[in-house]
């Protein structure tokens, strides 16, 4: 468990088998955590050790909402059985809630893209995993993907600054140190050029050297130069 994070507060709409592994991890993390599931029974899967609210109703009622604990969560996942009610409950948690964090289980991709222009982040089925929906949900820092054989160099998704959106890539890799191996842009992995420009919803994956991974996070939080402090 990693004690220096933040304790966020988490509302999970669905408790099928995505939604109660989701809660599960993020109570043994430290978060606070609230699922809500139209179906009581459900919450069976939560198993007795589970330590957050139960809360029965769908998840883009006002009301279940707020006995989540939505006014004060930082973060919202859809993981509903529903697309319709993910995007639904999604949109209410950012646009009449103004969850931060908010991101969608989508069961068909070919809506998924349509989501993103709404700024609802969006997991596919057929990509989901675990870490995905995590990431998106805590977006802060640097989460390795890969290391080499002696550790000194890794490939990680490093969170950016909303700040660097409509900055090139090479300006980025020119104030980090870093080199950018791929970008995820709508679902779909791409490799970026010195002249591809940073958009909103973009997951930036960069090799770094390990010892500068505290830096190099920092510098992604801030900003280009001129924003942050000149």
């Amino acid at each position: 468990m990693d004690t220096g994070r933040t304790v966020v507060h988490i509302v999970i709409m669905g408790c099928g088998r995505v939604g109660s592994a989701l809660a599960q991890t993020l109570e043994q993390q430290g978060h606070t955590v609230a699922v809500i599931d139209q179906d009581p029974t459900a919450f069976r899967r939560l198993g007795p050790g589970f330590g957050g609210r139960r809360v029965t109703g769908v998840g883009f009622d006002q009301d279940t909402l707020r006995e989540a604990g939505i006014e004060e969560a930082g973060a919202f996942a859809a993981v509903s059985s529903g697309d319709n009610s993910n995007i639904i409950s999604a949109r209410v948690a950012r646009e009449m809630f103004g969850v931060e964090n908010v991101a969608a289980r989508i069961y068909d991709p070919r809506r998924a893209e349509v989501y993103q222009r709404l700024g609802i982040p969006t997991v596919a089925t057929v990509r989901w995993t675990a870490d995905q929906m995590l990431r998106r949900l805590l977006p802060s820092g640097a989460e390795p993907l890969w290391r080499d054989p002696t550790g000194g160099v890794q490939l990680a998704e490093v969170h950016a600054s909303p700040k660097w959106v409509g900055h090139k890539i090479s300006k980025l890799q020119e104030e980090t140190g870093v080199r950018v191996a791929f970008l995820t842009r709508l679902g779909e992995a791409m490799l970026p050029t010195s002249q591809t420009v940073l958009q909103e919803g973009d997951l930036v994956h960069v090799m770094m050297r390990t010892d500068d991974v505290d830096k190099v996070e920092a510098a992604f939080a801030g900003g280009p130069e001129e924003e942050s402090g000149h």
